[in-house]
């Protein structure tokens, strides 16, 4: 009997003390790409088991994972669907619908009309951008819709060219959002709770990027990179603290996330190189200045990752090359010959690098400064992934491929 308690107890411990899953949305919780408690295997498996797939439709929001469920907001015919999945199974929980006609602009079509845009889950709501520009609430436990809200009314076009693919941004009471088209718009922040508008900043038109928070000069602030400019904005007020005019010129769009390190914005635009902008607080009033620019690396859409203090990522010149570059001087430290892929996304953790291109391969690849090395690869989808993995602390891995989501299982974990 007393073995008996003792192993109730040791099991009861380790469920206390097990990492929890939580990847609440776009590029996890600190939109970083760092994967939290996961603990590399000693030797990487040569192919990987793949748990369950299930049709979910298309897209390409990240699926969120909250505890034991999975959230994935997609487009099937014309509507638009959100559902709650089981980690376990894949076995659905709730699914709702919602019409969303649209026309995708011309040369996005290989794209398809998906929400671009990953939802983002905080205190038992779910919050959806759909392709369309409509920013919606839903509650989590059973998919109930709790508020919907655009500025359609404002905005002859509630969206880019090719489709809303900001993805919202929850900061306490406050959800966050660009909204508008490339001429036009506002950077909005709305009340969790009611949809009810708090603030609205600026009239800059929008784009594909999506806003941070940071603490640049000790100051806690959205930083969003709209079709103008990079500003940072104060988050309870909406007042611009700075500005840096960025924009998005011809056809070169405005699309990665920025990455953030030691106060420095880290900003890659298509054909425009790569640039550290720090901004400064001196007596009470902001300044930028450009630490360096280097136009040996170029970002398309690929957003890049920081990992032990070096800058990881996909340039689109050479057709596509991995590169690894010092953030203190934006030297390029590597990079590869080309080819590598149209579009990847990027995760984080100690030593490594995890890769997902949009080719359906993954690639995990040391985070070494001094060379480029390729410690495994898998075929994971036979249809293009442009969604970012998920990588849980127990080793299950996320993909989602045109139409399907996938749970593989890498060896390790905990």
């Amino acid at each position: 009997m007393n073995r008996l308690i003792l192993l109730l107890l040791c099991l009861a411990s380790n469920a206390l003390t097990a990492p929890a899953n939580h990847w609440p949305g776009w590029l996890g919780p600190n939109r970083d790409g760092w994967v939290k408690d996961f603990t590399p295997p000693k030797q990487w498996p040569a192919k990987l088991q793949r748990n369950w797939q299930v049709p979910v439709g298309e897209g390409y929001g990240s699926p969120l994972v909250v505890g034991d469920r999975v959230f994935l907001h997609t487009r099937q015919g014309e509507d638009e669907v959100l559902r709650c999945l089981r980690l376990a199974d894949g076995s659905e929980i709730w699914r709702k619908t919602h019409p969303t006609p649209f026309k995708i602009g011309g040369g996005g079509e290989y794209h398809g009309k998906g929400p671009k845009a990953c939802p983002v889950y905080a205190d038992g709501r779910l919050f959806v951008m759909s392709i369309s520009g409509t920013l919606s609430a839903w509650d989590a436990a059973n998919g109930k819709p709790l508020w919907r809200r655009d500025y359609r009314s404002r905005f002859a076009k509630n969206y880019p060219f090719w489709g809303a693919s900001g993805s919202p941004l929850v900061d306490g009471p406050r959800v966050i959002a660009h909204f508008g088209n490339d001429k036009e718009g506002v950077l909005a922040a709305l009340d969790a709770k009611t949809g009810r508008e708090l603030w609205t900043q600026g009239n800059d038109g929008t784009c594909y990027s999506s806003p941070f928070m940071a603490a640049p000069a000790g100051v806690r602030q959205v930083i969003e990179w709209n079709h103008r400019a990079l500003v940072g904005v104060d988050p309870v007020t909406g007042r611009k603290l700075w500005d840096h005019p960025f924009p998005h010129l011809t056809h070169n769009q405005n699309m990665p996330t920025p990455s953030f390190h030691n106060g420095r914005v880290l900003l890659g635009g298509e054909n425009r190189g790569l640039h550290s902008i720090q901004p400064i607080l001196r007596d009470g009033k902001w300044t930028t200045t450009t630490r360096w620019s280097q136009r040996g690396v170029a970002l398309d859409m690929a957003s890049t990752i920081m990992n032990n203090g070096h800058l990881y990522g996909l340039s689109h010149f050479g057709r596509g090359r991995f590169f690894c570059v010092n953030p203190k001087d934006g030297k390029i430290l590597w990079q590869t010959d080309g080819r590598e892929a149209n579009h990847a996304t990027f995760l984080a953790f100690p030593g490594h690098v995890m890769a997902l291109t949009d080719r359906g391969q993954l690639h995990l690849i040391a985070a070494n400064p001094k060379a480029h090395q390729r410690l495994a690869s898998w075929k994971v989808s036979e249809t293009p992934t442009w969604t970012p993995p998920v990588l849980l602390p127990n080793g299950q891995l996320l993909i989602k491929g045109k139409d399907t989501l996938t749970c593989w299982k890498l060896s390790g974990g905990n």
